[in-house]
């Protein structure tokens, strides 16, 4: 039985207002385990970036607490909590070498040279920053420097590591690969990072868990596993990837009614009575040829656009299930048997249980 790991850090309902009517955050709480990567995700606006300012220090809260190991350190300024916040913008010394902005956080300690010097070099290691120790940072690529910043924020071994869109200023090539990277270093860390980001993927790709954020409040929280497959309702089912969102009435037992067609639900979802809406991911739709399968509902349709990704083809269908097209995704290695065309009449099939049905 997998044992699960002690919170490190806990906010109870933690709020911020600004003067009457302007709640940024409001009566969050959340459990933040050891050594976990969590994910703070929602769009602009919505609070996520207040919330990681409040846990820094740099924002008090208008009500609630902050517990770190047990402790209360709501009143406890920036810089004397064990957190550590990473900017987006690195905040590197140019007139340093990799070497002196990383230690930089131990000498203002006044830690002996020695232990400064031992501790540099491995972490030197650990940042694959080796063979980059004498350059400065404007010799650096954008990759080197994210890690120079990582770095010196790990080598003052903070309890909990906070990243404002760690990622936000790179390319899209150079962000997936330090996603990865930003991965193993929390991992050979043992620290718990907490990262903010409106990118899905980033953190689908990097998180443990996390929580999506809309207006301020918490609306779900779990692994991305959960929120992806298990969205609790239509804004986290819209915000996490894409997804075919049917809208209809439930008839009793398993089934729903939908553009005047009877389709099958999982019967172990507690779906209320009277209106529904069910939430389908675009890889569970299936191009059907001559037979149906073991599909639980199908569709007719008609192709009205399609997108183009490499690894796979987006077919949008229209049918008389709902208002908007479905958005069907189709892998390279079926889509090269097929050529799809607008205007070409296609069947769709999916499994019950792979529709989800949300609470509203």
């Amino acid at each position: 039985m997998k044992t699960e790991k002690k919170a490190v850090l806990v906010l109870d309902k933690i709020s911020k207002s600004y003067g009457e009517g302007l709640v940024a955050v409001n009566q969050v709480s959340l459990s933040i385990r050891e050594n976990e990567f969590f994910a703070l995700l929602g769009p602009s606006g919505c609070g996520k970036s207040t919330l990681l300012r409040m846990l820094a220090g740099f924002e008090t809260p208008t009500s609630g607490q902050i517990y770190l190991d047990g402790r209360d350190i709501s009143p406890i300024p920036a810089n004397k909590r064990p957190l550590n916040l990473m900017f987006q913008s690195y905040a590197l010394f140019p007139n340093m070498t990799v070497a002196g902005n990383i230690a930089y956080g131990l000498e203002m300690e006044r830690l002996p040279k020695d232990e400064i010097a031992q501790r540099v070099d491995a972490m030197l290691e650990t940042a694959q920053l080796g063979d980059f120790a004498k350059r400065r940072p404007d010799q650096l690529s954008g990759g080197q420097r994210q890690r120079v910043a990582l770095a010196r924020a790990l080598i003052k071994r903070p309890r909990v590591l906070l990243l404002d869109e760690p990622l936000g200023a790179l390319d899209k090539k150079l962000r997936e690969k330090m996603q990865l990277e930003l991965k193993r270093l929390q991992h050979e860390s043992g620290i718990t990072f907490i990262v903010v980001t409106h990118d899905q993927e980033e953190a689908l790709v990097m998180a443990d868990r996390m929580a999506v954020l809309k207006d301020g409040q918490v609306s779900q929280c779990g692994s991305p596993n959960d929120l992806y497959e298990r969205p609790d309702n239509r804004f986290v089912a819209d915000f996490i990837g894409v997804s075919n969102l049917i809208e209809g009435r439930r008839v009793g037992g398993n089934q729903i009614e939908a553009g005047g067609q009877r389709l099958s639900i999982d019967s172990v979802l507690d779906a209320p009575p009277g209106d529904i809406a069910l939430t389908l991911r675009p890889e569970r739709l299936k191009v059907l040829g001559g037979e149906i399968g073991h599909c639980d509902n199908v569709v007719e349709g008609l192709v009205v656009e399609v997108a183009y990704h490499g690894l796979d083809t987006n077919l949008h269908v229209r049918t008389a299930l709902s208002a908007k097209p479905l958005i069907v995704r189709v892998p390279s290695s079926e889509r090269e048997f097929t050529t799809f065309t607008n205007g070409m009449p296609i069947r769709l099939g999916w499994n019950a249980q792979h529709a989800r049905v949300l609470s509203c």
